[in-house]
């Protein structure tokens, strides 16, 4: 499991990540996963309970994620500002935050997607993939180069991690709801 772990880490980090922390939280995940009891014993400071919605392992690979890495908000103009921060002043966006505000969701994810597609064409682009459960926050998610996608959704059911391309996910759900 760590070495599908580190190649999951590696994808969804984008290079935000250095080798060392990918190979460590891979390393602790995968304790983590094998042993939830002995990891909490030999990790007191973790706060982590057995009410928690994911697996000790799960938890440890997305707290372990830096906030450049995955997004955590409760809307979609919120989630997209955190994509643009992480970015930095040297990238620029066509789409502003603030013009998705009273955008509903489809349409908000369609607008942030293809933005984001328009990205880092070596790539293709990213895409936005829906990761874990969201605990705290309603949206949680990572970018992927859409180059990347098919295997990260392989490493992601490999490894047990929900993962979904967040705009195709939406619209699968509005379209099997008959919305």
């Amino acid at each position: 499991m760590q070495n599908q772990l580190v190649e999951l880490l590696s994808m969804v980090s984008s290079g935000c990540m250095t080798d060392e922390d990918v190979q460590r939280v891979a390393a602790e995940a995968t304790a983590a996963y094998a042993d939830p009891q002995a990891f909490l014993q030999t990790n007191p400071d973790i706060n982590y309970d057995d009410t928690y919605p994911i697996p000790l392992g799960e938890w440890v690979v997305v707290g372990s994620l830096p906030d450049t890495v995955l997004f955590q908000a409760d809307s979609y103009q919120e989630l997209f500002q955190q994509i643009v921060d992480s970015f930095g002043p040297s990238v620029s966006f066509v789409l502003k935050p603030k013009q998705l505000a009273k955008t509903e969701p489809l349409s908000a994810l369609k607008r942030i997607q293809t933005q984001l597609s328009a990205l880092y064409p070596e790539k293709k682009g990213y895409v936005l993939v829906e990761f874990s459960e969201p605990l705290d926050d309603e949206l949680q998610a990572v970018l992927v180069y859409s180059c990347d996608v098919p295997r990260v959704m392989a490493l992601a059911v490999e490894v047990g991690i929900y993962a979904a391309p967040a705009y195709e996910s939406l619209l699968a759900a509005r379209e099997a709801a008959g919305d």
